[in-house]
């Protein structure tokens, strides 16, 4: 994904305004926005802890969150395929209005096409968010040797209970999605002045996939402590039989933090103190070299390497 988007994407739209993070920032005036858009193609439609909309406006407003915005207003565009029950979309625009409220957005506008049969699976989802930039320059390449990394819970939840629902093995598990809008988390961090250089929700890859971003676009060494993350025993299980590499797998409703070590406790304090993030710890550190890398410390003291996903291991899993 990342070459495909290097080559046919930023080989056109690129400029040197352009940054690697989750949001885009735009200067209207003396103001400073932010704008992400994603489009969303899970499936199931519905799934233990959340749907697909749930899913599309969390994942906007935790995007926004990453630059230090405060979520002001959305869009959603929805590609419908025939035969879909009114029932499932007026239960996904509900949810969406929920998860809206929760976040502190509102969804402002949008768009609705219908597809024939088989041209779709169901509906996917489109949306864009604005939002205010609270403090400028928190971005991946702000990252700096001696700051903190706080991870605000478990690791995996949503890529497997997704893909353990889409074959059917849910019965006598118990896992759920920890799909959720993570404003409080972020506003409290800001307004309580913690001193906040990178922030990045791991979707898409995991926290894998997001380690290695940070630690590229800052061109620093990070190093991670593999038993300070933590792994519900169900997504363990699940991941286990899978043959899947849990730090892999998707989230949507975690956070990576760089904090600066000097406040990497006050921060870790507010984030269990917010609804989502009552099982964060701090796993990690950022150090000076070698450049671009991301190890994993082990609970025997060994190290090994992290590397980015290589392919999609779980497809239509946001």
């Amino acid at each position: 994904m990342t070459a495909l988007i290097n080559k046919v994407f930023l080989s056109r739209y690129g400029n040197a305004a352009f940054r690697g993070d989750d949001s885009a920032l735009l200067r209207v005036g003396t103001q400073h926005l932010a704008l992400t858009t994603d489009s969303y193609v899970v499936t199931p439609i519905f799934f233990p802890g959340g749907d697909i909309g749930r899913l599309a406006v969390s994942g906007t407003v935790n995007d926004l969150l990453t630059a230090a915005a405060r979520p002001l207003a959305l869009s959603a565009s929805f590609i419908i395929e025939e035969g879909l029950e009114i029932k499932a979309l007026e239960r996904i625009a509900q949810s969406m209005r929920e998860t809206a409220a929760e976040g502190g957005a509102a969804i402002i506008t949008g768009d609705t096409k219908v597809v024939p049969r088989g041209s779709a699976d169901k509906v996917f989802i489109t949306t864009t968010g604005v939002g205010e930039v609270l403090r400028p320059g928190i971005t991946g390449a702000a990252v700096r040797p001696g700051d903190k990394i706080i991870l605000t819970g478990s690791v995996g939840d949503h890529g497997a209970t997704v893909m353990i629902a889409r074959e059917n093995l849910l019965e006598g598990t118990s896992l759920s999605s920890d799909v959720a809008p993570l404003t409080e988390i972020v506003l409290n961090l800001l307004e309580q002045g913690c001193e906040i250089h990178a922030m990045r929700d791991p979707t898409r890859g995991g926290i894998a996939a997001s380690l290695n971003e940070i630690a590229r676009q800052s061109q620093v060494c990070l190093e991670i402590e593999e038993s300070a993350v933590k792994v519900r025993p169900g997504v363990a299980a699940a991941c286990e039989a899978l043959g899947l590499d849990v730090f892999k797998v998707a989230n949507e409703g975690k956070m990576l933090i760089f904090v600066a070590s000097g406040d990497a406790e006050k921060a870790l304090a507010l984030v269990r103190a917010s609804r989502y993030g009552q099982d964060a710890e701090i796993i990690g550190a950022v150090q000076d070299g070698p450049p671009g890398r991301v190890q994993v410390r082990t609970s025997i003291g060994t190290a090994r390497i992290l590397d980015p996903p290589s392919g999609e291991l779980l497809p239509r899993i946001c």
